[in-house]
């Protein structure tokens, strides 16, 4: 008898009167693509629960389910937590979980002082919290009385009774990342000198009021989730050892305590709880190991997980009984799945990108860069398949090319995958092997494994695709997804011998002097400089685009936010405010917006800022200006393929997403209609 390879994380666990299947949860997720206007989950909200269940979670929570419509809600779309127009949508989502064997659970949530003032009922122009507070944009906070706490409870009752009623069978109170609860336990947020402040112990009072009136109304065999900040993870928040006293306090009176960190109103600290590339896997497993060692209630962890192994070694010593996992449930919905039959090598990792967040903050709508399927959650899992079988010769191996050939196969294709080069990969090969790109490199590996072991996959490496080969093939279809190169800027002294492209350098450090400007101040440019600076050269960052200014947060004491370190404009929102908050811990990196580059010389960069023109002496200069698609390439095919179609670099340039999206939708759309 075969013996399962992650038996821990395989080992059910009884929490409350329910037994979950496995130690992997889907974190509480929410995004206002999946409400309609009126706060009301969407039937797209339950394909996109479902899809996690169907991968095998033994928990899916359904997050940001705001108990006070009324008072409680930070930004327009977040769910009401107890409307009766609501109840047939909450029921078909946690139906939709329930058929997979999952346990569907509720996060239950209010803003309290970070509420938006927008959102409250027409002439109010307050929030409340803990204490009276006027915050930086002007609101006042209004200070809770005795009245407005009870009713505050009241609220997270009832919004509990009437998940229970809609079929959730876990409750997760949220009690951390500046959240209400939370802001009641914070010795910095609340500074009260009644019994609802002060002391540890009258801190606590009320979420510990707040989880005996929800246990007393849906009884004991309905697990409650505590959802906390081990730390706050800020210079004047409270450390780890705060959040043990809490944890103590929670014990045995709630049945998961759910150990997260950081706080999200706040970049410095959000980074954490949600944390970067630039942070080390598992990178919060200390608060819930510390936590773990002092109380007898299972805790979970959460925060950068995407590998089973890591999570089996977890369980195993004890260190957590959970894990936890968010933006790896969309990278790939199926790890569990995956991880029990021994496929750990097929599991796409999450790359910590951010896309999803910066999409889901600007546009509504969470889409990952590794996986196509998120956004069209019922298009995938419904999807056609063709009328017509075709031959598919995708021309160039980089990531859109992988995953059209992956998609076209999936879908009964036979595909030829030609790319120019000695491997699978593209231009992306370069970065594989930086520290904070990790899992880059795991993902572009799998993805070529993938492709070479597909039966329907024939790979053909060295081999660039000209008119002449689509003749000699005969495809049926062609997708052309021939990439970009780098741009290589009119600058005089472009062509010395201390100027070399970003590419080169990722390739090979040494390329690089101790004092080194970076022309270009995107995504390439700044991970570039990160990069670097972090292996001791000096850094300059140049780049044309103007600033945009850093607030410091409230508290902080870094000279270097707040326009001394401003940022170019323009980076995908979320991923720049990681780098910011990695800058700070790079004082040997500077970033000059607004700066134009005149010259190159034996001495270094000549540029221009404000009209000032001075020199920024560098030992190398390295172009990261941007990427010329190769078109003509792909123009010359195009006239030889009967169905042809382009994707990724070689139509505009394009980032992973961009280039997996269209890649999964072309090879979902050959053969459905001619």
């Amino acid at each position: 008898m075969s013996k399962l390879q992650y038996e821990h994380l395989f080992t059910p666990i009884r929490c409350g009167g329910i037994t979950f299947k496995n130690r992997l949860f889907s974190s509480p997720q929410d995004y206002p693509g999946l409400t309609s206007g009126e706060r009301f989950l969407t039937e797209e909200a339950a394909y996109f629960y479902e899809r996690k269940a169907a991968g095998g979670f033994a928990a899916v929570c359904v997050g940001d389910v705001i108990v006070d419509a009324d008072h409680g809600r930070s930004h327009p779309f977040q769910m009401r937590g107890l409307d009766p127009m609501a109840k047939v949508n909450m029921t078909r989502v946690s139906t939709a979980i329930k058929r997979h064997t999952a346990v569907p659970s509720v996060e239950l949530c209010h803003a309290g002082k970070n509420a938006s003032v927008d959102l409250m009922p027409e002439g109010e122009k307050f929030v409340y919290g803990p204490v009276e507070w006027e915050r930086p944009d002007g609101v006042l906070v209004r200070q809770l009385d005795d009245e407005g706490i009870e009713k505050l409870i009241w609220h997270y009752t009832n919004a509990a009774v009437f998940a229970m009623q809609t079929g959730y069978k876990m409750i997760t109170l949220h009690g951390g990342h500046g959240w209400q609860i939370h802001q009641f336990i914070s010795p910095t947020e609340n500074t009260r000198t009644d019994k609802w402040g002060g002391s540890i112990e009258n801190r606590m009072r009320f979420p510990l009021a707040v989880i005996e009136s929800i246990r007393k109304a849906i009884g004991p065999r309905v697990p409650i989730e505590f959802r906390m900040s081990g730390s706050e993870n800020l210079p004047w928040g409270y450390d780890i050892d705060e959040g043990i006293e809490i944890a103590k306090m929670l014990d045995g009176k709630v049945d998961i305590i759910h150990v997260s960190t950081g706080h999200h109103e706040i970049d410095l600290a959000s980074m954490r709880t949600h944390p970067t590339m630039f942070l080390e896997d598992g990178c919060n497993l200390q608060y819930a190991e510390k936590i773990k060692a002092v109380v007898s209630t299972p805790v979970s962890t959460v925060g950068a997980y995407t590998d089973p192994e890591m999570m089996e070694d977890i369980i195993a010593s004890g260190k957590a009984d959970i894990i936890c996992m968010g933006r790896q449930t969309l990278a790939d919905p199926d790890l569990p799945i995956k991880a029990r039959a021994g496929k750990r090598d097929e599991i796409r990792p999450c790359l910590r990108c951010f896309n999803c967040f910066s999409n889901s903050t600007v546009d509504g709508v969470f889409y990952c860069a590794v996986n196509p399927e998120i956004g069209r959650e019922a298009a995938s899992m419904f999807r056609k398949a063709p009328k017509f079988k075709k031959k598919v010769l995708v021309a160039g191996g980089g990531p859109g090319g992988m995953q059209a050939a992956l998609t076209a196969a999936e879908q009964g294709h036979q595909v030829i995958l030609c790319e120019k080069s000695g491997r699978l990969g593209g231009a992306l090969l370069c970065e594989e092997k930086i520290p904070f790109k990790k899992n880059l490199g795991i993902y572009l590996d799998r993805q070529a494994r993938m492709c070479e072991k597909d039966p329907a996959i024939e790979v053909r490496l060295n081999c660039a695709v000209t008119p002449e080969l689509v003749e000699e093939i005969a495809p049926d279809a062609v997708i052309a997804a021939m990439g970009a190169r780098p741009v290589k800027p009119p600058v005089p002294g472009i062509d010395l011998p201390k100027v070399v492209g970003a590419e080169e350098v990722y390739l090979d450090i040494d390329k690089a002097g101790q004092k080194v400007v970076i022309m270009g101040g995107g995504l390439v440019g700044l991970e570039l400089g990160v990069y670097l600076a972090e292996n001791g050269r000096e850094v300059t960052v140049v780049e044309m685009m103007p600033g945009t200014l850093v607030t410091p947060p409230e508290g902080g004491t870094s000279e270097r936010f707040g326009g001394v370190m401003d940022m170019p404009a323009g980076y995908p929102l979320v991923q720049g405010v990681a780098l910011m908050v990695k800058l700070e811990s790079l004082p040997n990196m500077k970033v000059k917006p607004s700066t134009k580059a005149l010259e190159i010389n034996d001495e270094g960069l000549v540029v221009e800022t404000k009209g000032e023109q001075y020199l920024i002496p560098a030992d190398t200069v390295i172009y990261a200006v941007g990427q010329r698609p190769e078109t003509a390439a792909a123009e010359a095919i195009a006239a030889v393929s009967p169905e042809f179609y382009q994707i990724g670099d070689c139509v505009l340039p394009a980032n992973v997403y961009e280039a997996t999206s269209q890649a999964w939708q072309i090879a979902v759309d050959i053969g459905q209609i001619i």
